[in-house]
């Protein structure tokens, strides 16, 4: 389901709403296919874009785990010549120099450029140096997303990979809030990061997921070894390295949350998906956890079945009687001066349907008028 997701990201944001949110969770023990599908997602999401096909123009991607080439690479082996990635892909590189060492060691002659919060290297790469500045880095994104060509409105995506290493800079509450203003920005259409859930306390990674519209789980596709009694096995380690399983989970507007699971694994150079098989076995993890039993037996369900209904005719031959509502007695111990409370024989016995309404006196105490037209006395 990760074109569900790209469908999701592509179609961007609506008036008066936050722009939607992907969070692609990974951990150490399939480590390099999250990082996959952080590609995949930027990849498909950048072809859609030059295609004319997503509400963004562009996607700008905050690299600070992988080099800026190993986004470009990964995209011209989709078949994104160097015209659509100049003309669709902004990338502002936080690796190379993210505390702007390298800078001063290297004592540019240019003074002028070590003033400023980010230079360019490339046509579409800007070097950032000061990542412990979170409003610098606002101010460099939305900047970056500003620049690309096209007539009306720019929206633009932005990649954050990754938030575990933003987190190495700076708190939890300004990260989140970095994010928060960012899907609140006008021009922004969608935005996806990537966050390795076992490296932080587990409120951490549900702090973010609190952000997001779209949650996507990569986990290995088998145990691990050290987690078993009898560990040694090395070729389990190395297929969770080559395979896993991608879940999403998608909360939609209506409040509707739904599950989506396929396949992650590596096929030389590039990332593939495979459908799952469809299972309807209940998962009891998510069923809630009750003092009584929500399925009924087969003997409750025939019992069930066997129920008489108030007032519902069994078709025994007896003529129908229907209940009023009024006194308990029996029919022969009943009062002969009270009226009926059993109707009996509803249908008509001749031939010639006849309806008839009998009204009768809740009591003595009623208004005598009270079932007159109460507009008798109008002048119409």
């Amino acid at each position: 389901m990760a074109e569900a997701a790209v469908r999701y990201l592509r179609d961007g944001r609506l008036d008066g709403e936050h722009a939607p949110a992907l969070s692609v969770e990974g951990s150490l023990q399939c480590c390099p296919l999250a990082a996959g599908a952080m590609l995949h997602v930027a990849a498909a999401l950048t072809s859609q874009a030059a295609a004319g096909k997503a509400q963004a123009r562009g996607l700008v991607v905050v690299a600070f785990d992988r080099s800026p080439e190993v986004y470009l690479e990964f995209m011209r082996r989709r078949g994104l010549d160097a015209n659509y990635l100049n003309r669709c892909v902004r990338i502002l590189d936080c690796y190379s120099d993210p505390l702007g060492w390298k800078q001063k060691i290297q004592n540019q002659q240019h003074q002028e450029n070590s003033t400023k919060q980010f230079s360019t290297n490339k046509e579409n790469v800007a070097v950032f140096r000061n990542v412990k500045d979170v409003k610098k880095l606002m101010y460099s994104i939305t900047e970056l997303g500003g620049g690309f060509e096209g007539e009306g409105k720019k929206h633009f995506s932005i990649a954050v990979d990754s938030v575990s290493t933003m987190l190495r800079h700076a708190s939890v509450p300004s990260i989140s809030g970095l994010i928060s203003n960012l899907r609140s920005h006008e021009q922004v259409s969608s935005i996806f990061w990537l966050i390795h859930s076992d490296l932080h306390e587990p409120k951490v990674p549900r702090a973010f997921e609190c952000l997001s519209t779209m949650v996507a789980c990569v986990e290995p596709a088998l145990v691990d070894p050290v987690c078993v009694e009898s560990p040694g096995n090395m070729s389990i380690l190395e297929q969770n390295y080559s395979k896993a399983k991608f879940i999403v989970r998608l909360k939609r507007r209506n409040g509707r949350v739904k599950h989506f699971y396929e396949d992650l694994y590596i096929d030389g150079n590039d990332i593939k998906f495979d459908s799952a098989p469809v299972s309807t076995e209940v998962n009891q993890s998510l069923v809630p956890k009750v003092q009584f039993n929500l399925e009924l037996s087969e003997k409750e369900r025939t019992d069930k079945a066997n129920v008489v209904l108030p007032f519902e005719h069994q078709g025994k031959g007896e003529p129908i009687r229907i209940y009023d509502g009024r006194g308990s007695l029996l029919e022969g111990q009943r009062d002969p001066n009270l009226a009926p409370a059993l109707v009996d024989e509803i249908a008509p016995k001749s031939g010639t349907a006849k309806g008839e309404i009998h009204y009768f006196r809740d009591s003595d105490d009623e208004q005598p008028d009270s079932d007159e037209d109460p507009d008798d006395d109008l002048d119409i």
